[in-house]
């Protein structure tokens, strides 16, 4: 079994022993902690601390949202109980609820035997790798407390997600063009793997004026039907409804609803990694600035910015770290090449319905078929490919032996190793939400890519050996 602990949260398999999956234990304790950490936050106050609690739409979500909440009652705290829900929806209930931090019960893009917790603070962004460290040390030395029965905390139940008001948000966007939409009279796809986005995004497309939405995967049963990470090979029945429906877009989310991907009407992937980019690149028509992505994401992102006039830079992997360079860069638009969108307009959160308004809005204004639009960008293509840990392997040991290896090019080590070839660069990095290291490397060509990843995975197996 696993279970992962890091800034993107509290991420495990279902069942096992405590300490080896997401057990009830295991739920309780980091709960607890967390609550620990709210009230230190909150300080001495007549209210007691609130938060909003969401889930998606898997499986195990209904067991471990009770665990957690009733954790957060008997640790004194007031909750706010969402339901099923979207995280960017969780995220902005947090700020405009008023309250204290927010819990979001999903794993994302894992499979249905996964889920997690993934912690907010006030401002409804996720806990700092700062407080992350603390959390865990509280939850290592069970330096909580539960309350007596007079300081118990209460439960409001909230209908709706709260995703009625996230959406209403996303229209009041001045640069929605909610009317250039409606005119379009766009066909969708989409592909909601039968989790949240299955109610949540059509109740978007609506809203913008598209009348006819043809769902695969939209029943909100939390049985998967393919691997929910929104890659093209996991896609292929969206694809099939796209070409046979005549739909000008498919459109998919993960279970959560933070990261998109889109199909061209040829049934083609758009491509995860031009989700951003074609989303920034609107976005730097209506407002100039600087954009911000991953040191994973696609160099096409760099090249649109330059081109309108505004800087590119790039963040350590995690919506945090992405978050943290926006904030100081002053970016107009960010998010991270897996389909994650972040409008700081809106809030500081990869935003699938947020991407959906605005590349339907770039869609409608264009004119174009969406297959065009693609071809109109600077074509790179990145390979993606992972090494299974084993408890043995010394990570840190292969990241510092590929770093001397290629001293004689340009590295870059803030999160990783990333080293740069001319025109073509390779990452390596140890995964925040699995147990693997995830090696990607970008070029124009798609062998060019796979054989530098080759070559890198063959330099970490050589080192294994040693």
């Amino acid at each position: 079994m696993t279970l992962i602990k890091s800034i993107s949260g509290i991420r495990g398999i279902i069942g096992g022993k405590p300490g080896n999956g997401l057990t009830p234990t295991d739920t309780v304790k980091f709960t607890a902690a967390y609550a620990a950490m709210i009230h230190k936050t909150k300080g001495e106050s007549a209210n007691k601390p609130v938060i909003v609690i969401g889930r998606d739409g898997r499986i195990s979500g209904p067991m471990i949202s009770e665990l957690v909440i009733q954790t957060l009652i008997a640790s004194g705290i007031d909750v706010i109980d969402l339901g099923l829900s979207t995280t960017p929806s969780v995220e902005m209930a947090v700020t405009e609820l008023h309250a204290d931090g927010g819990i979001i019960l999903t794993a994302s893009h894992n499979p249905k035997q996964w889920n997690a917790l993934k912690l907010l603070n006030e401002k409804g962004e996720f806990i700092s790798a700062e407080d992350g460290r603390i959390l865990l040390e509280v939850a290592d030395n069970e330096e909580f407390n539960f309350v007596d029965v007079n300081k118990l905390g209460t439960r409001t139940n909230r209908e709706g997600g709260f995703v009625k008001e996230h959406i209403e948000k996303i229209l009041a966007l001045p640069y929605v063009n909610r009317d250039a939409i409606a005119k379009a009279n766009f066909k969708i796809a989409l592909d909601a793997v039968n989790s949240t986005g299955s109610f949540a995004v059509p109740m978007l497309l609506e809203a913008l004026g598209v009348k006819e939405i043809v769902k695969v995967h939209c029943e909100c049963t939390g049985q998967f039907p393919h691997n929910p990470e929104p890659l093209p090979e996991h896609l292929t029945d969206l694809s099939e409804a796209v070409v046979k429906s005549k739909a000008h877009l498919g459109i998919a989310v993960d279970p959560d609803v933070d990261r998109l991907a889109m199909i061209s009407e040829t049934g083609d992937a758009f491509g995860e990694e031009y989700t951003l980019v074609a989303v920034a690149e609107y976005m730097l028509k209506v407002k100039a600035g600087n954009t911000v992505s991953n040191l994973s994401s696609t160099r096409a992102l760099r090249d649109i910015t330059e081109k309108a006039g505004g800087q590119y830079f790039a963040s350590a992997v995690g919506e945090v770290n992405v978050v943290e360079v926006m904030k100081r860069e002053n970016a107009v638009i960010g998010g991270e090449g897996n389909g994650g969108v972040i409008v700081p307009d809106l809030h500081y959160g990869r935003d699938a319905l947020a991407g959906i308004a605005l590349f339907l809005s770039h869609l409608a204004e264009v004119k174009k078929p969406v297959s065009v639009l693609r071809a109109s960008y600077p074509n790179y293509i990145i390979s993606k490919n992972k090494i299974e840990l084993s408890p043995e392997m010394d990570v840190d040991h292969v990241l510092a032996s590929i770093e001397k290896k290629y001293a004689k090019f340009p590295v870059n080590t803030v999160d990783g190793v990333k080293i740069e070839f001319d025109s073509e660069w390779v990452h390596l990095r140890k995964s925040n939400t699995e147990p693997i290291i995830r090696i990607y490397a970008e070029s124009t060509s798609d062998v060019t890519a796979e054989t530098l990843a080759k070559k890198i995975i063959s330099d970490i197996r050589e080192i294994i050996k040693e």
